[in-house]
């Protein structure tokens, strides 16, 4: 039998306000077994290109990434955010590394080619991207993986690729030798029917149910690479994926998702 691990990733709803990162934080840091994190941070990111006067572009909640705006993420996520989580958590007693994926060439990527949109320095992974044995040997060691969403394509350029890609990926690869869970965590209790509902949570989707909601328009932007990247690591060995709210990860209240 696997042993277990968790793979959790967390966006900038959560990071954009201290009090809820450190409330996830302690959370994270309580959950027992092996773990990983996973961040993203394009709400303050976003913020902060809008304060520089540089206008950020999404397409279906993907980040178009120029060079300019790979500057700044690259200073945001790799940097202020990526060291301020692993500080938080070397706080509660959890021995965190925190990396992109250019270090130990843990996770290489590709750029994205262009067809109907350009995005830039954005980077797709594919089934051999992620080095699943350096990250094993990591938690072996006793080490918390925090992975923020810069990687690199082997030639020495940065790419930043969706934090929910990263997650998704990542689960994937660890599949192979752990039995996985992957949480989404965000700032609502699940996947909502009614976005102006708060308690409107789907308890349970399959991937019918899942086409099903996006051709009715009920999941749309941001929410959709969340899951096609959660479908899309069922699909590929984890067990099991649950979208969550990031200060209720011990609520029954969630939304479970499954194949069928």
């Amino acid at each position: 039998m696997k042993p277990e691990l968790k793979v959790f990733k967390i966006g900038g709803g959560i990071i954009d306000h201290e009090s809820d990162l450190q409330g996830f934080l302690l959370l994270f840091s309580q959950v027992a077994g092996p773990k990983i994190l996973v961040h993203g941070g394009g709400k303050g990111a976003s913020e902060m290109m809008k304060n520089l006067g540089i206008a950020p572009k999404m397409v279906n909640g993907r980040r178009i990434t120029d060079a300019i705006t790979l500057d700044l993420v690259t200073m945001f996520y790799a940097g202020k955010t990526n060291k301020q989580i692993v500080a938080g958590l070397q706080r509660h007693g959890i021995n965190a590394l925190g990396i992109s994926g250019a270090d130990g060439n843990v996770i290489q990527a590709v750029t994205r080619p262009v067809r109907e949109i350009d995005y830039g320095f954005v980077g797709d992974l594919s089934e051999a991207s992620v080095n699943a044995e350096l990250i094993h040997q990591f938690i072996t060691l006793g080490l918390t993986p925090v992975f923020c969403p810069i990687n690199h394509d082997g030639h020495g350029q940065l790419l930043n690729t969706n934090a929910d890609t990263i997650a998704a990926s990542v689960a994937k690869a660890m599949s192979r030798k752990y039995a996985v869970t992957l949480h989404f965590c965000f700032e609502k209790r699940g996947v909502l029917s009614d976005v102006n509902d708060e308690n409107s949570v789907i308890p349970r989707i399959s991937l019918a149910d899942y086409a099903e909601l996006k051709e009715s328009g009920i999941i749309t932007a941001g929410m959709l690479p969340k899951l096609d990247n959660a479908f899309d690591a069922l699909q590929f060995g984890v067990d099991k994926v649950v979208v969550e709210h990031a200060l209720h990860i011990n609520d029954e209240l969630k939304t479970m998702l499954c194949l069928n």
